[in-house]
């Protein structure tokens, strides 16, 4: 077992948040209070027509200041300042994104606006999609091909971090096509860095688990009406978890 401890500062509010899920606040008949004093409601399905359900700090879509009320759409840039944090929802995938993150979003029209494909340029962001599409994303190290999953990322310009949390995944190195593979994960399996400039087929090491919760993951499927496959009781979590 991991155990990660952040040396970056926390945003109390999701410190709390992470404390109010961890004990059981999900469950039927739990009280909102601690939701209350972070969101002012219970996390639910988020209304049609609305995009952000919670931000914090600098937080920008397509360089303008965003608000609960802004809308992201196919082909929006969603910028975080540094210790900024944005959750929000296109069509039936969600994230939360971290500060300092630059990401640019494609969705397409189907039965419902479906994300298509995802660049994150840099920073982190964790994520959940349905099943039913396929969705390739990109950052400056890794192309990765994903159907049904919950992950995480973190990009900079030498390497990726990947956690693929649960679901099939493909994953190549941006310049090194013999640095491939497939991840099958049930709850955190294989975390990789995917490098760049290492010899081929050396470019996609294994990594630790780090920096990301299931209480998140959580959240961000019940804000498009699922529940993530990993749904444990309280005190039974015995996988990896980030420490406050």
């Amino acid at each position: 077992m991991y155990i990660v401890r952040s040396t970056e500062t926390e945003d109390p509010r999701r410190r709390l948040l992470i404390q109010a899920l961890a004990a059981g606040l999900f469950s039927a008949g739990a009280a909102p209070s601690a939701f209350a004093q972070v969101f002012g409601r219970m996390p639910a399905k988020i209304p049609s027509g609305q995009s952000i359900f919670r931000i914090s700090g600098d937080v920008r879509v397509n360089d303008k200041p965003a608000d609960l009320k802004t809308p992201i759409r196919s082909g929006d840039s969603i910028q975080t300042g540094k210790d900024a944090e944005v959750v929000y929802v296109v069509g039936e995938s969600s994230f939360i994104q971290r500060g300092g993150s630059f990401i640019t979003v494609q969705a397409e029209q189907a039965e419902t606006l479906f994300v298509a494909s995802m660049r994150i340029v840099t920073g982190a962001l964790l994520s959940v999609f349905p099943s039913r599409r396929p969705v390739r994303i990109t950052t400056q190290t890794a192309t990765i091909g994903i159907r049904g999953t919950g992950l995480y990322l973190e990009s900079d310009p030498a390497q990726t971090y990947f956690c693929l949390c649960y679901g099939l995944s493909e994953v190549s190195a941006t310049n090194d096509k013999e640095s491939n593979q497939t991840i099958a994960s049930k709850h955190h399996d294989q975390p990789l860095y995917v490098l760049s400039g290492e010899k081929p087929g050396e470019n996609i090491r294994n990594a630790p688990f780090k920096n990301h919760t299931d209480q998140e993951l959580m959240l961000i499927e019940t804000l498009v009406g699922r529940t993530p496959p990993i749904v444990f009781p309280k005190d039974d979590y015995k996988a990896p978890r980030r420490q406050y």
